[in-house]
């Protein structure tokens, strides 16, 4: 698709001239999943690249407007970022299942977002794990790390994220693929100078079965204390 006149790229949300960052360079796929939003004219693709010299995974949002892309954002992720391991995300990732859902199994566009919401509210509020709709099995993919690699059909995700009850998921915007059963969730991991993350969650049959993660750390992957 053509670009706009007035395209503006956006990486580790920071506005740079197009054609820098992590455009400089050829990169080899190994894996890409794309979430279209048709209400919104938004799109998100997961990229995974772990067999070249340097291993990214990335996730990118296309905005749309009058047929030209009017906006680029990327999260690129790399060895320094929160729990990245490409070979792993590669490894993981494939062995799921994100086809188009049957209608039967499809969930409509606010639920999708509630969920999302939900889970984002356990990092600040431990009680809003209740509100999850979770399916069994369920697993997250967190940078490189999977929480169910045997595959065990009794898995599931109520343990929860680390943290819960100690930080703020901020700046929430989301992007949904109704076929897909899938909403991706743009955030700033934490109220004040947040980490750039997005949370991408396949929800079938309204339950939510897959989450991965992204999470940019631009000034190393400290994490703070949890409250006493």
């Amino acid at each position: 698709m053509p670009l706009a006149s007035q395209a503006k790229y956006i990486e580790n949300r920071k506005e740079i001239p197009l054609g820098q960052g992590i455009w400089q360079a050829p990169l080899p796929i190994d894996l890409h999943r794309s979430l279209l939003d048709v209400e919104t004219c938004e799109t998100f693709t997961e990229i995974i690249s772990a067999r070249s010299s340097h291993p990214y995974v990335i996730g990118t949002r296309l905005k749309i407007a009058d047929n030209k892309i009017s906006e680029i954002e990327a999260l690129v992720t790399d060895k320094d970022d929160w729990l990245f391991n490409a070979e792993n995300s590669l490894k993981y990732s494939s062995q799921e299942k994100w086809d188009i859902l049957p209608a039967a199994l499809r969930t409509d566009r606010q639920t999708l977002i509630n969920a999302a919401n939900a889970y984002f509210d356990i990092f600040s509020d431990r009680s809003a794990i209740a509100r999850v709709p979770w399916n069994v099995p369920c697993a997250r993919l967190e940078g490189g790390a999977y929480t169910n690699p045997n595959g065990k059909p009794d898995a599931t995700c109520t343990g929860g994220p680390p943290l819960e009850g100690t930080l703020q998921i901020t700046n929430r915007r989301f992007i949904v693929d109704l076929d897909m059963g899938t909403v991706v969730g743009l955030v700033d991991f934490g109220a004040e100078n947040g980490w750039p993350d997005s949370h991408m969650f396949r929800l079938e049959n309204g339950k939510v079965r897959f989450v991965h993660t992204l999470t940019v750390c631009p000034n190393g992957c400290e994490l703070p204390q949890p409250k006493k």
